[in-house]
């Protein structure tokens, strides 16, 4: 759970970054709820190396560095304001030693020797459909890492993740963790990236593979 002055300092970044345009509907409080109970539901005290995929404002990637003092993470954006603002985040937030900022394309990141297959896990809030996420995000993955999606509102589906389409990816699960609201689908990686993914930049989005 983060300490009053941390959850009040995260406050104000995301309040500034609300102003800037970079974070959706609902009191910022429910945000910082929500990244909290993301991490709780992947792990009280993760200690390894993660990758917020589709970082925008720092949700939640700035929330879990806090979260996990232990931890260092990486936020990548393809935008280059939003890149900016994370750099700055980290600094404002004394958590530049632990985190640092990917911006570009994860198609092709996701191929650069520096993130391929180099994280023990992946998050990702609102960054695309289950099979665009999965796909954008398995590259990133080392031999049995794994994969945190925040599920939508309502009861969890297992039907957004079908078997075949995972084992395509080389993914296993998922495993449906947390309640209504909270939700989170965790998936494991079977063994290292396979070449073929992710495909061409842009493609993920525009044929899913489910």
């Amino acid at each position: 759970m983060l300490a009053p002055e941390v959850r009040r300092r995260l406050t104000a970044q995301l309040e500034d970054a609300r102003k800037r345009g970079m974070v959706g509907p609902g009191p910022v409080a429910a945000h910082l709820d929500h990244a909290e109970a993301l991490a709780a539901n992947v792990d009280d005290d993760f200690h390894g190396r993660f990758l917020d995929l589709g970082s925008g404002a720092g949700v939640p990637g700035l929330i879990l560095l806090a979260v996990w003092p232990r931890a260092t993470g990486v936020l990548l954006d393809a935008r280059r304001r939003r890149c900016s603002f994370l750099e700055s985040s980290l600094q404002d937030l004394d958590l530049g030693d632990r985190g640092s900022v990917a911006c570009g394309r994860a198609e092709e990141l996701a191929r650069d020797g520096e993130f391929r297959g180099k994280f023990e896990l992946a998050v990702a809030r609102g960054f695309g459909g289950p099979a665009t996420t999965a796909e954008c995000a398995v590259g990133f993955l080392e031999e049995g890492g794994r994969l945190a999606v925040s599920e939508p509102p309502g009861e969890a589906d297992p039907g957004r993740w079908p078997k075949e389409g995972l084992q395509r990816l080389g993914l296993r699960g998922p495993e449906l963790r947390g309640g209504a609201g909270r939700g989170v689908a965790v998936l494991t990686a079977a063994g290292p990236p396979r070449e073929r993914w992710p495909r061409r930049t842009g493609v993920p989005g525009r044929r899913p593979l489910w």
